[in-house]
C-alpha cells in the first residue's frame, strides 16, 4: 500500500547547492538522500513530495555544508500481508512468475499461480491442465500478498498468491464474470419456467 509519511531531520546541504533557493537545494538533498532508501518501517520510499517546514541551518566548522533541520513529506510503499494487489508479470520461470507491484517485484510461486495442476511451456508461459488458463509475460494480475520479509533491506521479499477466488489474470476473472453471469441468466430463465407452470397448475 502506498503512504504518505511526515518525517523530519537535519537535511545537509552542499556548499554548490548555496546558489539555489533554499527549499530547491533541501529538495535536491532529500531526492539524493532517500534515492532507493528501504526500510522496515517506512517501506520503499518513492520519492520526496514536499517540504512543510525549513528552520535556520547551521554550518559545523570543518564539514562545509550547512544543516537545515526540515519537516517534510514522501511516499512510499510499504507491502502488508493479506493486501490485494493490481501488477504486471515481468518475468516467468519453471518456479513461478515475478510480477512488479509499485517500486518492487514480488514472487508467485508455480503452486500459487492458479488452483490447478500448472505445467511450463519453452514459450515462458505457465498454463493450468484443467482450466486452460495461461500466464505470460505482460498479464495484468491480481494477487494477495501472503508473506514480506525484510531481512536483506537491499532486497526485500514478497510473496504472493493468485489461487483465491477472484484473484489471476485480469482476462481469467473477467472469463468467470460472464460464466457466472450466463449461469446465473440459464438459472433465472428455468426458474421462470417453473414459476410459469406452478401458476397455471393452480388454475
Amino acid at each position: 500500500m502506498f503512504y504518505e509519511v511526515e518525517a523530519k531531520g537535519h537535511v545537509r546541504v552542499l556548499p554548490k547547492f548555496f546558489g539555489d533557493n533554499t527549499n530547491a537545494a533541501i529538495m535536491k538533498s532529500l531526492n539524493k538522500q532517500f534515492e532507493g532508501f528501504i526500510s522496515k518501517d517506512f517501506g520503499i520510499v518513492v520519492g520526496v513530495t514536499d517540504i512543510k517546514e525549513v528552520n535556520e541551518g547551521i554550518i559545523i566548522p570543518g564539514d562545509g555544508a550547512a544543516y537545515y533541520n526540515t519537516v517534510f513529506g514522501l511516499l512510499t510503499f510499504k507491502p502488508e500481508m493479506q493486501e490485494v494487489i493490481l501488477g504486471k508479470i515481468a518475468d516467468i520461470t519453471d518456479f513461478g512468475a515475478f510480477i512488479t507491484i509499485g517500486p518492487i517485484d514480488g514472487m508467485i510461486h508455480v503452486s500459487q499461480t492458479m488452483d490447478d495442476f500448472v505445467s511450463f511451456g519453452k514459450s515462458n508461459v505457465l498454463t493450468g491442465k484443467e482450466s486452460k488458463h495461461n500466464l505470460k509475460v505482460g498479464d495484468l494480475c491480481r494477487a494477495r500478498i501472503i508473506a514480506v520479509s525484510f531481512k536483506e533491506l537491499a532486497n526485500p521479499r514478497i510473496g504472493l498468491t493468485m489461487r483465491q477466488h477472484r484473484l489471476g489474470a485480469l482476462s481469467w476473472v473477467d472469463e468467470d464474470l460472464k460464466k457466472e453471469g450466463k449461469v446465473k441468466q440459464e438459472k433465472t430463465a428455468t426458474e421462470k419456467k417453473v414459476e410459469k407452470k406452478a401458476k397455471k397448475e393452480k388454475k
